[in-house]
């Protein structure tokens, strides 16, 4: 059973001083960087939307963080972050890029967004992620990053739904906590069979 550690999101703009910063997103580095080694594989997934995308409340003439209803459902309406060559949409500074042997993009088409390393939110464009790990020879996943409740959760509920062993580091990942938005991916993985640890 091969076991890969999929880093999401651990980018400069979900940590503090970021457009959409994380509360404490940066005090996870160190232990990630440290976990690196205890996995067979790493994959690091990157928010890479281009300028104007259309979850951007901007888009909109919206406030940030509220909701509209696009063709796939309802959206949260973001400020504008993670912008395709930007410096928020580099990774941390302190985040070890070279030991990934993989790094998944999402959220470039503007007409989606897309939380989960493994589907746009359509939940059904796939982003190539599953391929990759089956032809690996992965099965076993231990999720760690930004943010729990939205690019974490809908990652590891894909994940098992997709027949892999799937567990979430709480410790190496921090939330937004919008609105209820934490307890509730955390019931929400629980109920799609997720390990929290």
């Amino acid at each position: 059973m091969t076991h890969a550690l999929i880093v999401i999101d651990v980018q400069n703009d979900f940590c503090p001083g970021g457009a959409l910063a994380v509360a404490d997103g940066d005090t996870i580095v160190p232990g990630i960087n440290a976990a690196m080694n205890d996995f067979d594989a790493v994959i690091l997934t990157q928010d890479w939307h281009p300028a104007g995308h259309s979850s951007f409340a901007s888009s909109h003439d919206a406030a940030p963080m509220s909701m509209t209803q696009m063709p796939y459902g309802p959206q949260v309406l973001w400020p504008d972050h993670c912008i395709q060559g930007s410096t928020g949409a580099q990774f941390h500074p302190d985040l070890t890029v070279d030991r990934a042997d993989l790094i998944i993009r999402k959220g470039f088409n503007p007409a989606i967004d897309s939380y989960s390393a493994f589907f746009e939110n359509d939940q059904t464009t796939p982003t190539g992620l599953k391929g990759y790990l089956r032809t690996r020879g992965i099965d076993r996943l231990t999720l760690v990053g930004l943010a729990t409740d939205f690019c974490v959760n809908y990652s590891a509920v894909d994940a098992a739904r997709l027949g892999f062993d799937v567990t979430v580091r709480m410790d190496l990942c921090r939330a937004i906590d919008f609105d209820g938005s934490l307890d509730a991916a955390k019931a929400g993985m629980q109920a799609a069979g997720v390990t929290l640890s």
